[in-house]
């Protein structure tokens, strides 16, 4: 289950990392965003590709709240649960 996502400008695309609940990562590019995108294009495509992951894989609503960059060029988002989703995510004690 994705519990983050950090995401980078590259000089060959948008690169992307889903942290997982478990402690792993998935790691890849966002191939439907140009190279040239700007960084809202870039985000709302890794948001939605976290959000079909949690749905498709998991079957948990999700919803990706970007923090303020540090970098110009690369964000991280953490991944919650939306409100009323009766989804028990591994390791919540729930």
């Amino acid at each position: 289950m994705p519990k983050g996502i950090a995401l980078l400008a590259t000089p060959d695309g948008w690169r992307h990392s889903v942290l997982t609940v478990e402690g792993g990562m998935l790691c890849g590019r966002l191939t439907d965003v140009p190279v040239d995108a700007d960084s809202h294009q870039a985000r709302a495509a890794a948001a939605a590709a976290v959000v079909a992951l949690a749905r498709d894989f998991h079957e948990a609503c999700v919803e990706v709240t970007w923090d303020p960059p540090q970098e110009p060029w690369s964000w991280t988002g953490r991944v919650t649960p939306v409100p009323g989703d009766e989804t028990v995510l591994p390791g919540s004690g729930g």
